[in-house]
């Protein structure tokens, strides 16, 4: 083909058909854009012969999407993560590391190879872990939060892979001892860009982009001219890094204007057509010449990377101190590689540091992982049911992280008292109202920073998650007269519910819900009632307007705000 045109429409055409079949079977369209590469190229008969061109643009994908990365990261977001949670990112990354490098060590691999096939190994997916904890609705619960703070340490670190990649030759890998003057130079070069951008968007950038963000158009223009531009520069032969470092320090540079959010909603579509281009690029890089020769390999890594990094995962939560369930639930999120993985072999391969079979491997890993790790993040609750007693074995007999002393304290002898889950928004407020009422409360919340400013008010909290079962029996859920749930997950408040019309049917139960058919299930499943937020809000205005009170609305603001606080 040399229609140029008509080879693109082709490519979307088949992108976008193959990912409505995925999508209907719960798949990330990564997989949709790999296939199509494959049939595209080595599978199929529509050889195309723009290849430098979808190349090209392959490459103007990642370098959007590490753009889009650095645009996203910031310094308060590490945070908030907990000292807790980067202890586990780290220990996860570095004993996975060393896990899949001795590994592809036994499989023969190259030195190379073997770094290359580790550090792929060893991240996992964003776009997939984040897709389904949403829609789970469990973005919010425990698992959830640790999970988004494995990712945030992940993606920081593919990135210092990325640097330090990028920096380096083919011949570094053929060395057998590492030469520190050539990561010392690589080090200093990346110190200094660096902060070279941190001064750019403290000192200069924020003023060019307050004149030029009075036109949304103007704005992205300077965005796109912005990050391709710092691109160029970075991947010069004076600089030496590649252009997707460039793409990535370009966002940090932008991370902290004030148009930060009509940038990313601007540059978003642009970005997932390229990335697009990207995957199906990759699939059409795949060799299946010799595919039979990488077959055993590709099911051992596979099996690595979806049974034995969540084993890793829960390993290290374990002795931290993280009961079974929120370890089970953490870790099987993990079994993925990450779309950085693929942007990492790319890389490798560009430069020269790996051979088109290592790529096609480390691909296929990707695909059977995607697969697989979906299903069993989807259906993760189910699944812990059925593996709970031999799970106890990652748990240990008195967990550190979920006993902050208050389960010795005043759990005794509790009944007819009130069980209020989650203390923080909608339930700091209940909290307040429970004690006006001069209730015996006992809270249970996943944050431990709640928990232990709760207890130095003296009242009763637990640190954990109420769907397991041994928190339900240390709080006393079965001789409660009320239990209020204010977390959002369906799932865990029917569990709740059941749990009450099994153990207490005398409690009365309300729960939270997102929308009006997770109200419905609520209500049949048995609870007393079902706080929608939005309709709660409604009616709280609604109110302030018939009751007249318009003049009012200064105090209800300054009680709000003070509420904030």
């Amino acid at each position: 083909m040399e229609n140029i045109f008509l080879e693109i429409t082709i490519v979307l055409s088949l992108a976008a058909f193959f990912s409505i079949i995925f999508r209907f079977f719960k798949q990330p369209p990564i997989l949709a854009y790999i296939l199509t590469g494959i049939i595209i190229g080595p599978f199929g008969q529509l050889q195309l012969g723009s290849h430098d061109l979808l190349k090209i643009m392959g490459e103007f994908g990642i370098t959007l999407l590490l753009f889009m990365l650095g645009l996203e990261m910031k310094v308060k977001e590490f945070k908030t993560i907990g000292k807790t949670v980067i202890i586990l990112g780290i220990g996860q990354l570095v004993l996975t590391l060393v896990s899949g490098f001795l590994l592809a060590q036994r499989f023969g691999f190259s030195q190379a190879a073997s770094f290359y096939t580790a550090i792929a190994l060893t991240f996992s997916s964003t776009v997939i872990i984040v897709k389904i904890l949403s829609d789970k609705k469990d973005l919010n619960s425990l698992y959830g939060k640790i999970s988004i703070g494995f990712l945030l340490i992940q993606d920081f670190f593919a990135v210092l892979v990325l640097v330090l990649l990028s920096g380096l030759n083919v011949s570094f890998f053929q060395l057998q001892m590492i030469e520190l003057d050539k990561l010392s130079i690589v080090a200093i070069k990346g110190l200094v860009l660096f902060l070279s951008i941190i001064f750019l968007s403290k000192a200069i950038l924020p003023k060019i982009v307050n004149v030029i963000a009075k036109s949304s158009e103007t704005l992205f223009l300077f965005s796109v001219a912005w990050v391709f531009g710092v691109a160029a520069i970075v991947s010069s032969p004076s600089v030496g890094f590649s252009v997707e470092i460039g793409g990535f320090l370009a966002g940090i540079a932008l991370a902290n204007a004030s148009e930060n959010f009509q940038i990313i909603a601007r540059m978003k579509a642009l970005r997932d057509f390229f990335v697009t281009i990207f995957f199906v690029f990759l699939g059409m890089r795949m060799v299946f010449e010799n595919i039979g020769s990488i077959v055993f390999p590709i099911l051992v890594l596979s099996v690595f990377v979806i049974l034995f990094k969540p084993l890793i995962v829960m390993s290290v939560m374990g002795i931290l101190g993280y009961r079974k369930r929120t370890s089970f639930l953490t870790a099987v999120s993990m079994g993925q590689i990450s779309e950085f993985s693929l942007v990492i072999i790319f890389l490798g391969n560009r430069i020269g540091h790996i051979s088109n079979e290592i790529v096609s491997l480390i691909t296929a890993v990707g695909i059977i992982s995607f697969v697989i790790s979906a299903y069993l993040t989807a259906y993760a609750s189910s699944l812990f049911k059925i593996l709970s007693s031999p799970l106890g074995f990652f748990e240990k007999k008195e967990t550190q992280k979920e006993n902050l002393g208050s389960l010795k304290e005043g759990l005794n002898g509790l009944k007819n008292h009130v069980v209020l889950i989650g203390a923080s928004k909608m339930g700091e407020s209940i909290l307040n109202a429970l004690q006006d009422l001069d209730k015996k409360i006992v809270v249970v919340d996943f944050d431990p920073d709640i928990v232990e400013i709760l207890r130095k008010k003296d009242l009763i909290s637990v640190f954990g998650d109420i769907a397991d079962i041994d928190i339900q029996e240390r709080v006393g859920l079965d001789k409660a007269k009320l239990v209020i749930s204010t977390i959002s997950d369906p799932d865990d408040n029917m569990f709740l519910i059941k749990e009450l019309n099994r153990n207490n049917k005398s409690a009365k139960v309300i729960v939270m819900a997102q929308d009006g058919e997770d109200a419905k299930t609520l209500y049949k499943a048995g609870a007393d009632y079902v706080a929608l937020p939005h309709l709660s809000g409604g009616r709280h205005v609604a109110k302030i307007l018939k009751e007249d009170n318009l003049d009012e609305i200064a105090s209800f603001k300054s009680k709000d705000l003070l509420d904030l606080a």
